[in-house]
């Protein structure tokens, strides 16, 4: 098994926490999910993903699949989870407009699987380096991509947290899938943005070359992000690969 830490906090400024996530160490299955929409709404998809996501894969035990189906698996636990967090934000009337970020991760020998939608990202630490594995679903990357800014431009970008995809926002998704291969003594970092925009990649690796322990890692980064602002609510899944 694994080493993991995983801690949500809701920073300085919010008074509600829309951030969920999902560590179930047995299964070797993480997940956060970062909630968007009026009221307590965003709280409402953030937890209806992670629980609507851990209810599925109970129903459908991940070591009945096979590797080459993992993806078609997963996309079909992201489309049962969009299509219900969908409905309830075109059918309740409180709840229009809501919706949610997700990332979540598989670990299985010596391979990680990744699967994302929204700005929530997945990052792997190896040897002395930070990496970021996934792509935001924003509408300033978008401009990042098509070289319409630059990256200096696309870090003060005033709609730098429009969201171009998340699970709710329409009647089908689709999500990002990420593969690679693991090593002992990797770290796969998922967060969500409270932790990467008041904490830079810079400092998390700092941070993450400093701390062996990784509930201290986790601890840290979350103490950061709130002596810098805190701004949001920040949640990070942190998983130390053993072997």
């Amino acid at each position: 098994m694994e080493k993991s830490a995983c801690a949500t906090d809701i920073g300085k400024i919010r008074t509600i926490n829309e951030d969920s996530m999902l560590c179930m160490d047995s299964l070797n299955f993480y997940m956060l999910a970062d909630g968007v929409g009026g009221h307590n709404s965003g709280e409402i998809a953030s937890r209806l993903a992670v629980d609507l996501t851990r209810e599925y894969i109970l129903k459908h035990p991940l070591h009945d699949i096979q590797e080459a189906d993992l993806f078609d698996h997963f996309n079909r636990c992201f489309q049962n989870v969009n299509g219900e967090i969908y409905r309830q934000s075109t059918e309740e009337k409180k709840h229009q407009g809501m919706a949610t970020t997700a990332v979540m991760m598989f670990l299985r020998t010596g391979k990680a699987y990744i699967i994302n939608i929204g700005d929530s990202r997945a990052y792997i630490h190896r040897e002395g380096r930070l990496e970021k594995i996934t792509e935001d679903h924003t509408y300033v990357n978008e401009l990042l991509k098509g070289g319409y800014i630059s990256k200096a431009e696309a870090d003060v970008h005033p709609k730098r947290n429009m969201i171009t995809r998340a699970l709710g926002s329409e009647k089908t998704v689709i999500p990002d899938f990420y593969q690679l291969d693991t090593i002992k003594g990797d770290k796969i970092l998922l967060c969500t943005d409270g932790l990467y925009n008041e904490v830079d990649e810079k400092n998390i690796n700092e941070i993450m070359n400093e701390k062996s322990d990784i509930v201290e890692l986790v601890s840290d980064l979350i103490d950061l992000a709130r002596d810098n602002g805190g701004k949001d609510n920040i949640t990070i899944n942190c998983v130390e690969i053993q072997k």
